[in-house]
């Protein structure tokens, strides 16, 4: 750990030479005797912490979340003739622990910025500015070790007592060297800072920040995956509300370009200052006037989406690159008359929420998750006429609608590993829109694959002893 928090360190003073960061001074120095004197010292830490969430290599708008879960799994199919980023590391599965030490430096960096807030924050009168900075940064430091975990180790339902996770680092004490310790020890805690955090955030904080709703709905997603239904319903309510807002067949594409905040309970904000493309080039490049992609949506799952489906064109273009028709992924492609795949990160939508409800329902309350998934698919499909499901078949139109709501945004991979689901990809159909093309030569990665937890950076464990690879590397 020492390794990651000193490189923290440098990187951040460096960051704080360009004047579009000189706001962010609090965060970016070693020393922070200086930085947390008053409430204004607060937020100016608080924002550099965000500026984490929007500025780092591998997360949310800069890195690669968007993209990289659906690369490991079967929504995507590679563009030979694009670029072949993640190719080898990724999409083949044959990473090693330098080619995933991005992820695990970014989030460590991230939660470094939480854990100086929440180390200092007592230093101040405790007022509801400094109770909602606690619980922004109990939220944050939260949602990324889970995202982390969902990484790096088993789910919670496929995980013994025996299990082991990354180190849940609540300091920013250089010095540390911490071993992985247990899964389910681990989800305490982030179910423990959640539901701490819930109890003292705001119920608005503005576009681009955690808010009451937006950490129930995290709540919500860690109690899934942890297979505890009844905290699961209860934590999605909270955040929904009486009427849920997924987004209705008019505003839900609009979702996509930030020309509506309908159905996003947090999303990290990208402005034209910002200018960061990332989340739209991990899909693809416009050459010649044409969408040069990297990867294009899987045959088979392409299939999926019916005519009628309001997603199929929020989500996907099939036109014309190098003579052929490619299902290309438009989800990110940008805000009108901005430049193209400067767009916001949506990092929870109400969707999302209302899915994991429904999944819980299924099993407690069958009748209940009918209704939800009703109400989804009102809101997706024209001409939509309610039907009547039940037992495995309403099992299978729940995952089906989470697969085609969630994807291409981060979710595919993670749902296999905690569903214990195989990845297995079409190894029939290429990348072309008819099917033609060149199909996956690695289409298969069996249940207890050790390339479902990544391995962890040679460079992190060369510092840090206590620290053991993961099984297999």
């Amino acid at each position: 750990m020492k390794k990651i928090l000193l490189t923290f360190g440098i990187a951040t003073i460096l960051i704080s030479g360009c004047k579009k960061d000189l706001t962010l001074y609090p965060y970016n120095q070693v020393e922070t005797t200086q930085a947390f004197n008053t409430e204004a010292d607060v937020a100016l830490a608080v924002n550099g912490m965000y500026a984490g969430l929007r500025t780092s290599t591998s997360y949310w708008v800069s890195g690669t979340f968007n993209i990289l879960p659906d690369v490991l799994a079967d929504n995507l199919v590679l563009n030979p003739l694009g670029r072949l980023s993640l190719k080898t590391p990724y999409y083949e599965w044959r990473y090693t622990g330098e080619s995933t030490s991005g992820l695990f430096t970014s989030g460590y960096n991230i939660s470094r910025r939480a854990n100086a807030i929440l180390e200092n924050i007592g230093k101040l009168p405790t007022t509801t500015a400094t109770n909602n900075a606690r619980g922004e940064a109990l939220a944050i430091r939260a949602m990324i070790y889970f995202d982390m975990t969902r990484l790096y180790s088993k789910t919670y339902t496929n995980a013994t007592d025996a299990d082991l996770t990354i180190p849940y680092v609540i300091t920013t004490d250089p010095t540390i060297t911490p071993a992985k310790e247990s899964l389910r020890g681990f989800y305490d805690k982030v179910i423990t800072d959640l539901t701490t955090a819930e109890g003292l955030i705001n119920a608005s904080n503005g576009v681009g920040r955690l808010n009451k709703a937006a950490v129930a709905g995290l709540l919500s997603r860690v109690y899934l995956y942890k297979g505890d239904y009844a905290n699961t319903i209860a934590a999605a309510t909270r955040a929904l509300g009486a009427t849920p807002s997924i987004g209705s067949l008019t505003t839900f594409p609009q979702i996509w370009t930030d020309a509506t905040e309908t159905g996003v309970l947090f999303k990290i904000k990208n402005t034209s200052v910002d200018n960061i493309n990332s989340q739209g080039v991990n899909y693809y490049q416009v050459t010649g006037g044409q969408k040069k992609s990297e990867y294009v949506v899987d045959y088979t799952f392409f299939q999926l989406f019916a005519s009628n489906d309001i997603r199929k064109t929020a989500y996907t273009e099939t036109s014309l690159y190098a003579g052929n028709n490619m299902n290309h992924v438009i989800k990110y492609a940008g805000r009108a008359g901005q430049p193209a795949g400067v767009v916001d990160g949506k990092a929870l939508r109400s969707a999302e929420v209302l899915l994991n409800r429904m999944e819980a329902e299924y099993y407690t309350n069958p009748t209940a998750a009918l209704a939800d998934l009703v109400l989804l698919k009102t809101n997706r499909y024209t001409g939509y006429v309610a039907e009547v499901l039940a037992g495995p078949a309403l099992l299978a139109e729940i995952q089906k609608q989470r697969r085609l709501e969630m994807a291409f945004e981060g979710d595919r991979f993670f749902d296999l590993k905690r569903l214990n689901l195989p990845v297995q990809r079409d190894a029939v159909h290429g990348q072309n829109a008819d099917g033609t093309g060149t199909p996956p030569v690695f289409a298969s990665m069996p249940l207890g694959d050790k390339r479902f937890l990544l391995p962890f950076p040679q460079s992190e464990l060369n510092f840090n002893t206590n620290l053991k690879q993961n099984p297999g590397y």
